[in-house]
């Protein structure tokens, strides 16, 4: 049992310790005793372990402990059973097969035990006192009589006892082979011997405390090669090319070989490598040899870097340069670690020079739109290189350079020569790629914005200080202002800086001329709410009143919009020429959100009067029997909500003064303590006349009809027998003569024929009128707004100012009770809506000061107190 035993051991420590590739020193005989095969396991340990089954440190270990000294071991009968299952549990290793033999021997020797249930001395392939491979059990831990089934055992495994050795001249062949193999690869021929024998010798050597003897014989190998290398690169005759190939071959056969060399080495590199920090791994040290000997040589750089940067330049200038041989070069410089400092130093100014070049003569030959793509195409070039052929770390010097010498230096010549240009002819393209590539040079955005706010500045002041383009002014700036908010959407990317230098812009120079363009934009939203304006649908309309809404905003004189507004608003229900209520009430609805309720008070007024007089005039009709066949329509307005109107006398036909008094008595006999006043000016009426042709109406103001009636009395009148009849102002009765006499629809005749009226002209009727239309309407000239109306309506403003200013001053004062001139003048500035100048201000505190609204200090002049 014993023998048998001892022979299960022996084989299976021999099939883990025997090195592959090495003769066993001492082989062992094919059949022994049970103690000589325990001491031939002994003596065959030395060998190294053996490639067949590749085991980490830790097995390595486990199997060297296994094979220490055998002591005895007691069994208790007690637990027998237990303690082989636990043995077993204890030994588990990854391969069980190769322990078969131990866990035999140990089921076997705890049978034994359980038969005779008695204290045994179980001796491992060794004997008593002779310290061979083994398991052995300390003497704490061998006496198991007094444990308990299936209690724990402590097992300890102990190492060699003798250190294993190599073979005589096993080193020094071992090298050899090596040495071969090395410069086989270096002179790129075949090896004689199997790689994996080459590993295993490098492995045997590093586990015998060879590896810096090793190490060092490696680096003079790699360092004799390296040397023999650089005389090939110190011709002179290779041009730049060339060389660039040579240098870039002997750099791809370099890393070809250490990657060959280096996977012989591998455990090398692993082991001794690693523990020793100081010492370069075998493809570093191939790198530190490769750029001590051929890169460091100054001529060998010098002319590698001069022809990088020369193919590089080719490049730049057109031509077609081999990008795979720039690529591994630059990749070359980058592992040796001198990419930084001796090529990307040069390159970066190189390209600054070359660059600051171009860009002084490209501004001077190209006009801006040109220079803008040409300059995007160099940049996307570079970031093209830096992805083809640069290390990364280029990108931003190199992008950086760029930008500074093509746009950073010509910011402003840039803007100067051409934005103005791509503005008027508003070419987006060009000007999305001025925003990007403004965007990309620190201050390039803010000197832009710059020269955006100067350039809305100009081109709005010719169109609103010029008073020839008084008539187109609230379009052009409707479409400035769609022009200028599309470019900032598409091309400035929304940029709220864009958005309200713009604004800042547009109230600057939309003030520049005081009332004007809020007269003109009244006038403008009159044209279009008129009836006679079928140009747009509803949905348009309301587009193009929030337009114009966004246009008032800038101007600073809105009470002058509300007057002329007012004055178009009242011409427009009366007249009964709005396009449509919806619309007018939209707009009512848009400034009452914009400047307040007090603001469109009296607006909201005037359509309140209008819908009273129509309900006064249905109650009206119900109640009188109007004589005659004349339709009698009346408007009651309130003075205070409606522009102020000069009345007029005329002379009426009997008739209508009979209608006028029936009506009187009616509304008064309503309204007790109210007043009427008509307003002659406003009437408007629908006469029907008979000519040759047939019959038609026509539709005609007041003064018209008074004329037109004139003609039922007698064939022909002049102008100062009409003027006698009707006792219309003469400045009118010309207007309303032309209208009928010269307009379109000519139903009088006048002698001579001429545009304008004259003293002495003769009227006669023209029965010989024809018009395709039943109902023709004839409008009355409307005389074009005098000086003296403008300041009329101007002064009426200024005068509502005033009450305005004199209303903040006193809020003031009786709030702070005493102020000093300059604190007061302040205080009303920022109180106010529209603009004041410094001398009218100072006649409306003096106007307070003498009506006892507040008073001088006594002590101080320039101190005002409230008078309570």
């Amino acid at each position: 049992m014993i023998s048998r035993l001892a022979i299960a051991i022996r084989i299976c420590i021999h099939f883990f310790m025997f090195p592959i590739g090495l003769p066993s020193p001492n082989p062992p005989p094919p059949t022994q005793e049970a103690r000589p095969a325990a001491s031939d396991v002994n003596n065959d340990s030395s060998i190294t372990p053996s490639k067949k089954r590749k085991i980490n440190s830790s097995e390595r270990e486990d199997i060297d402990s296994i094979s220490s000294s055998p002591k005895t071991t007691n069994y208790s009968s007690s637990s027998c059973t237990s303690t082989s299952q636990h043995i077993q549990k204890k030994l588990r290793f990854e391969d069980s097969v190769d322990f078969i033999g131990l866990d035999v021997k140990m089921a076997e020797e705890s049978s034994a035990s359980c038969s005779s249930n008695k204290m045994k001395t179980v001796f491992l392939a060794g004997g008593v006192g002779h310290h061979a491979n083994g398991l052995t059990k300390t003497a704490g831990s061998t006496t198991f009589s007094n444990s308990k089934p299936g209690a724990a055992k402590k097992l300890v495994i102990k190492n060699f006892k003798e250190k294993p050795k190599l073979p005589e001249n096993y080193t020094h062949e071992t090298w050899q082979k090596l040495k071969e193999a090395v410069e086989a690869i270096q002179n790129s021929i075949s090896i004689k011997y199997n790689l994996e024998e080459l590993y295993q010798a490098v492995e045997n050597l590093c586990s015998h405390k060879i590896s810096a003897k090793l190490y060092k014989q490696l680096q003079v190998v790699c360092e004799d090669h390296i040397k023999a290398q650089i005389d090939q690169f110190r011709e002179d005759a290779l041009d730049s090319t060339l060389f660039l190939k040579k240098i870039d071959k002997c750099w791809q056969d370099h890393c070809r070989q250490m990657i060959m060399i280096r996977s012989i080495f591998l455990f090398l590199d692993r082991t001794y490598v690693l523990q020793n920090s100081m010492l370069p791994s075998v493809w570093d040290m191939g790198l530190e040899l490769f750029r001590f000997y051929i890169i460091s040589d100054m001529k060998v750089q010098s002319k590698t870097i001069d022809g990088i940067l020369l193919l590089i330049e080719r490049e730049r200038s057109g031509e077609t340069v081999d990008r795979s041989l720039l690529r591994s070069l630059l990749s070359m410089l980058s592992d040796l670690q001198i990419y930084q400092d001796s090529f990307e130093q040069r390159f970066l100014e190189e390209t600054n020079r070359l660059y600051a070049a171009e860009g002084q003569r490209l501004m001077q030959e190209r006009e801006v739109p040109d220079y803008l793509h040409h300059v995007n195409k160099r940049l996307e070039e570079e970031a093209d290189r830096v992805i083809t052929y640069l290390d990364q770390s280029t990108q931003k010097p190199l992008i950086a350079t760029v930008e500074k010498q093509l746009l950073g230096e010509h910011l402003t010549a840039t803007l100067q020569k051409g934005l103005n240009h791509l503005l008027d002819e508003n070419r987006i393209q060009d000007l999305c790629l001025l925003y990007q590539l403004f965007s990309r040079v620190r201050g390039g955005v803010l000197v832009l914005l710059q020269h955006w706010i100067e350039y809305i500045k100009a081109f709005g002041s010719t169109m609103v200080i010029n008073p020839e383009k008084d008539k187109t002014m609230v379009q052009e700036l409707l479409d400035f202002k769609d022009k200028v908010d599309h470019i900032i959407h598409v091309c400035f990317m929304k940029n709220e800086k864009f958005v309200n230098a713009m604004k800042e812009a547009f109230e600057t120079f939309i003030n520049k001329r005081t009332n004007k363009p809020a007269e003109l934009i009244a006038k403008h939203v009159d044209w279009k709410l008129r009836a006679g304006n079928k140009e747009a649908t509803d949905e348009e309309l309301e587009k193009m009143l929030d337009k114009i809404m966004i246009i008032f905003r800038f101007i600073y004189g809105k009470d002058v919009f509300e007057a002329f507004y007012k004055k178009d608003l009242a011409k427009r229900l009366l007249v009964g020429k709005s396009a449509s209520v919806d619309a007018e009430k939209s707009m009512l609805s848009k400034l009452k959100h914009e400047c307040g309720a007090a603001f469109t008070s009296k607006l909201e007024g005037m359509f309140k009067d209008m819908e009273l007089s129509k309900d006064i005039m249905v109650q009206f009709k119900q109640c009188q029997n109007l004589p005659g066949n004349i339709e009698l329509t009346v408007n009651i307005l309130t003075m205070g909500y409606w522009p102020t109107y000069v009345p007029m006398e005329v002379h009426l036909l009997p008739e209508m003064v009979r209608l006028q008094e029936i009506f009187k008595t009616f509304y008064l006999g309503k309204h007790s303590g109210r007043k009427l006043q008509w307003q002659s000016t406003l009437g408007h009426c629908v006469l029907k006349a008979e000519f040759k042709e047939g019959k038609k109406e026509l539709q005609v103001s007041l003064f018209q009809t008074l004329v037109l009636l004139m003609f039922n009395e007698g064939e022909e009148f002049t102008l100062e027998e009409i003027k006698l009849a009707t006792g219309i102002e003469d400045g009118e009765l010309r207007r309303t003569l032309q209208s009928l006499a010269c307009g379109k629809a000519r139903v009088i005749h006048k002698v001579p024929k001429s545009k304008d009226v004259e003293d002495g002209d003769k009227f006669s009727c023209n029965d010989d009128f024809k018009h395709k239309l039943f109902r023709i309407k004839i409008n009355q000239i409307q005389m074009k707004e005098t000086v003296e109306e403008q300041a009329s309506t101007t002064e009426r403003v200024y005068q509502d100012r005033q009450y305005q200013i004199d209303a903040a001053i006193v809020r003031i004062m009786k709030m702070r009770k005493t102020l000093s001139h300059n604190l007061l003048v302040s205080e009303v500035y920022n109180q106010l809506k529209f603009p004041v100048k410094p001398a009218d201000l100072k006649k409306r505190i003096e106007s307070l000061i003498d009506r006892d609204y507040m008073e001088r200090d006594k002590e101080n002049p320039n101190q005002y107190n409230y008078v309570a």
